[in-house]
């Protein structure tokens, strides 16, 4: 008999965290045990060099509510999150990361909120003590949570907390590349979620090695241009090249309208800057009109195709909430069963 579907389904990527893993295993159960739901943990090994893959399948084992999921190789935070994602069975989601920074015994209250309030579909942690260096760490987070909040109009004081739990419709409509990890607020945001921020706990790392470092600035800023992009153009992508064409091109037409008529009357323009100036502005515009409207070609090819869903709407009345059909890369079937949660005394 096949076992029933988790409440609660728990991801967490893992690189290089051989020495962490048996306590956060050890520590999110005791968590999960001090509340009712059902729950699975998906642990997704992304390429580690230090045995924390073989570790994994060491504790799986002898758990039948943890599945570990090892890649091939290290593919980065993002496809390990989807990774988990593809496999998820519950009808709540909660992310956190392994290095043990992130409070375990949190995830309670995250779900607790999620249970009571139906209003929202996604809690994201707020580290309000974090437990990082200053200038290294902390500075830099809290100068791109302003910038991303300012850019993506989805205003929380804390984007880089992994500690996040959401309504499994949400991770349903969304996909992750390349390092789009740090957005997920953003993705869920324009997929419908409605979204709280709730203060948790943050702890110093005590073992193993942060695998951040203040190069990833750079990242975030070619990261947010994406996203401000994906999230304001991607049905019309001819409204932003084209808008920018036309503003390059409109400037270089008149120049060049006025050069001819000074041509007509007499001047000799062949050696003006100012021709070759027009010149480039016009055939500037026209590649960037060009630009959009093989977007737009391609926004429809891959929108009437099946590879996304225009809109995300909720259904009420005599039907159910409306669920969004899956993209490419739908679940994985169900293969471990879960635990029932014993309740506190």
């Amino acid at each position: 008999m096949t076992a029933p579907d988790p409440d609660v389904s728990i991801v967490v990527p893992i690189y290089n965290e051989f020495d962490n893993l048996p306590e956060l295993v050890e520590r999110i159960d005791a968590a999960m045990r001090t509340q009712p739901l059902s729950y699975e943990l998906i642990a997704v090994d992304d390429g580690s060099t230090d045995g924390s893959g073989e570790r994994l399948r060491e504790l799986a084992a002898t758990r039948p509510w943890l599945r570990a999921v090892c890649l091939v190789r290290n593919y980065g935070q993002s496809s390990a999150l989807q990774a988990g994602f593809d496999r998820v069975r519950g009808r709540y989601v909660v992310t956190l990361d392994a290095d043990l920074q992130n409070e375990p015994g949190d995830i309670p209250l995250l779900l607790a909120r999620l249970e009571a309030d139906p209003t929202v579909d996604m809690i994201s942690g707020w580290r309000q003590n974090r437990q990082d260096k200053a200038l290294s760490r902390r500075l830099p987070s809290v100068l791109a949570n302003r910038l991303i909040s300012r850019a993506t109009q989805v205003q929380l004081h804390d984007y880089g907390c992994a500690l996040k739990a959401y309504r499994r419709p949400i991770i349903d409509r969304i996909r992750l590349y390349g390092e789009l990890h740090r957005f997920i607020p953003s993705l869920a945001r324009d997929a419908g979620a409605r979204i709280a921020e709730v203060p948790v706990r943050h702890h110093a790392r005590t073992r193993g090695v942060s695998k951040y470092g203040i190069d990833r600035t750079f990242r975030v800023i070619l990261d947010l241009i994406f996203m401000v992009f994906f999230m304001r153009f991607r049905q019309r992508p001819l409204h932003a090249f084209g808008g920018l064409g036309l503003w390059l091109a409109t400037p270089g037409m008149l120049i060049l309208a006025w050069l001819l008529v000074q041509k007509l009357l007499g001047a000799d323009i062949g050696g003006r800057p100012l021709l070759l100036a027009g010149v480039l502005l016009v055939l500037m515009g026209m590649q960037f009109i060009a630009v959009g409207l093989v977007g737009e070609l391609l926004t429809r090819i891959y929108y009437e195709s099946g590879g996304g869903q225009q809109y995300h709407a909720h259904e009420y009345g005599a039907c159910a909430e409306l669920q969004t059909p899956q993209g490419a890369g739908g679940k994985a079937p169900a293969s471990q069963p879960a635990v029932r949660a014993a309740a506190s005394t």
